[in-house]
């Protein structure tokens, strides 16, 4: 393969990203930016430089790890529930959005109410009470009835077992 050299570098499709980065790099010797630091020996090393390829790759990988977590979401619930009132409807994903952070803002609510309710009666733990007073304070008329009843329904089938 022949390269093509000019004053001393690679150029044209045969140059690699390492050399261009080389290149780069020898040219900006004299720049701002870059700063000099003595080592132990008494040679200067420079600080600023890039990572090379390897580790940088593997650095991107355990970004891309952390970036995958996902939060929790109520949407598995959402759909199961929406397929035992109306098992023919499908949802959106933008309507399922919706209804997940309409059930993230209505729990926030309710633990404000709770932590609120606490507060007021100077104790230091959040129980089931404050919970259905909270849930009485901030759902309106049946809906609160429904919810406490439910309530009431899922601590006694969960302390039963």
């Amino acid at each position: 393969m022949p390269n093509i050299i000019t004053n001393g570098a690679k150029i044209g499709k045969e140059a690699s990203r390492k050399e261009v980065r080389q290149r780069e790099a020898g040219r900006g010797e004299g720049e701002e930016g870059e700063h000099e630091k003595p080592s132990a020996a008494g040679k200067k090393t420079k600080v600023g430089k890039s990572l090379p390829a390897k580790e940088a790759s593997t650095g991107d990988k355990k970004r891309k790890r952390k970036a995958k977590r996902s939060s929790e979401t109520y949407k598995i619930y959402i759909f199961k529930v929406l397929k035992q009132v109306h098992p023919d409807i499908g949802i959106s994903s933008k309507a399922m959005s919706i209804m997940n952070s309409f059930i993230n803002d209505s729990f926030e609510k309710i633990a404000q109410e709770a932590s609120r309710l606490t507060r007021y009666n100077k104790k230091d733990t959040i129980t089931s009470r404050e919970i259905q007073t909270s849930v009485r304070l901030v759902l309106p008329g049946e809906l609160a009835k429904h919810a406490v009843s439910e309530g009431t329904k899922a601590v006694t089938k969960f302390t039963s077992s």
